[in-house]
């Protein structure tokens, strides 16, 4: 990757050719910093490239090479700016990394050791990490094991170096399709704003609200992604009326919660200020480490031999129900599922047929396909998956436009989804792209149950105390403002 830095544009750099960008090209104030002199006139334009060791260096038309120094972007910084979204490989991220999670284990060791250290933080420190199953599919090709055996031996690995509780985030996922349908079905019947987006991809929502706000967040659903419904389950749930949760009721500032995603841009929305607690002063989810920082943190404590990993049951979070932790997925790609579950349950409750056969078809764009259901001729629904930026951009044009047909659309920044995050393992040396990602998604699926959402007990029993409240379902966008010419004034 080469980035490309043009005197005239002063201190912005422009990135181009990184696939993991959600707007390419786009400017990006923060990443670089060059260092200040004295003006000279008609400066010549100079290169910065990336070298294999990770430095960034500005070249000259001479050739020769000059050190630039970092500048660490926090997340908020990445939040409040108006330019690019990565997935941190390029832009700096001075945050919310493995190493965090093993400060928090230290800490937590200490304060066993020290009872005033102990009585000072008001109660015990519980620290508890939610595993996305994208992230122990692509675990589980490196390794070679099957998703559930995976699963057992992260939980048995980081229960053994001082972690309370492993839950699996498709319980969280589960949810948020039951109201992810729910939601669907209120706007299809009452004609409400039309086509519903999903909002489970945090890189397709920073760049609907920095690029195209108001035009296009009325579409976008309300419902919150797993992450962070796994997070007001983790932290909240003691709190909540009516909500039986298997841990003991430590206050949320006390619980310290880890998520391992596929994605780096997990960290922003986790970031997010709507996901912050004012009462408790915590975050939802404190932490977000992606798949390859995890097998980092296994390297770095050299765990290289996963088989003779011990192993350890996935928590569940309703107590005396089987939830499926660890061993269950849901149909439809490992996206989530969403588009899937809503077709196949809008056609049996809408249009009474029962397992509903989902079609995909796509023409030259294999990344943007359709699913429609057909009754004597007439379409009664149509139904889209539009992942990566050049999918995203068709559906936004037909909304602008007013001539999407859509009513519902399954979107994601990532070219094929979830399963082939910026956060996950890159395939082995020798190994081609497309098959390691089709490794991947067979691991996904592969000696797992299918789960059909709304005849899980365990979800039935947690969302029916959840149901009516929409602070811990839901969530709020925000058009963001522009920012980067004000702040260049002051440059």
């Amino acid at each position: 990757n080469s980035c490309q830095f043009d005197a005239s544009m002063a201190s912005i750099v422009r990135l181009t050719g990184l696939d993991d960008f959600i707007t390419p090209s786009q400017a990006c104030i923060m990443p670089l910093v060059p260092e200040k002199s004295a003006a000279v006139a008609a400066p010549a334009p100079r290169k910065i490239a990336i070298e294999e060791d990770g430095r960034y260096i500005e070249m000259a038309e001479d050739g020769t090479k000059k050190d630039l120094k970092k500048a660490a972007i926090t997340l908020t910084d990445c939040l409040a700016c108006s330019g690019c979204v990565t997935s941190a490989e390029s832009v700096l991220v001075d945050m919310q990394t493995y190493k965090e999670l093993g400060e928090m284990l230290a800490r937590k060791s200490a304060m066993s050791l020290d009872s005033e250290a102990h009585a000072a933080a008001d109660g015990p420190l519980r620290i508890v990490v939610s595993l996305s199953p994208q992230s122990v599919a692509s675990l589980a090709v490196q390794h070679g094991l099957s998703s559930p055996t995976a699963f057992r031996k992260i939980s048995g690995y980081l229960k053994s170096i001082g972690v309370d509780a492993v839950y699996d985030t498709t319980f969280g996922r589960t949810l948020s399709l039951i109201e992810s349908y729910k939601e669907f079905m209120t706007r299809y019947t009452s004609e409400g704003t039309m086509p519903v987006l999903t909002s489970a991809c945090p890189g397709w929502i920073c760049y609907a609200e920095k690029t195209h706000g108001d035009d296009v967040i009325p579409f976008i659903s309300t419902v919150k992604s797993p992450q962070q419904i796994m997070g007001v389950l983790v932290k909240h749930g003691p709190t909540l009326p009516g909500v039986a949760i298997d841990q003991t009721r430590i206050p949320p500032n006390n619980v310290y919660h880890v998520t391992v995603m596929p994605c780096y841009d997990k960290k922003l929305e986790a970031s997010r200020e709507d996901f912050y607690s004012d009462v408790y002063q915590t975050r939802d989810v404190d932490c977000v480490i992606t798949t390859g920082e995890l097998e980092i943190m296994f390297r770095e404590n050299r765990v290289t031999d996963w088989n003779s990993l011990p192993e350890a049951a996935v928590d569940t979070l309703v107590p005396g129900i089987d939830s499926g932790a660890g061993a269950s997925v849901h149909a439809g790609g490992g996206s989530g599922g969403y588009l899937e579950y809503i077709f196949r349950r809008a056609a049996s409750e809408l249009f009474e047929v029962p397992d509903a056969k989902v079609v995909y078809q796509s023409r030259r764009n294999p990344d943007f396909r359709e699913v429609t259901l057909t009754i004597d001729g007439t379409v009664k629904l149509r139904f889209a998956s539009a992942y990566g930026m050049k999918s995203i951009q068709t559906i936004v044009r037909q909304i602008k436009n007013q001539k999407c047909k859509f009513q519902f659309v399954e979107i994601m920044a990532c070219p094929k989804g979830c399963n082939n995050g910026g956060g996950q393992l890159a395939a082995p040396d020798g190994v081609n792209d497309l098959n390691h990602f089709e490794s991947v998604e067979r691991a996904y699926y592969a000696d797992s149950d299918v789960e059909i959402p709304h005849e899980s007990e365990a979800v039935r029993h947690i969302y029916h105390a959840l149901r009516d409240s929409a602070k811990a379902l839901h969530t709020q966008y925000h058009t963001v403002e522009k920012t980067v010419l004000p702040q260049l004034e002051n440059w």
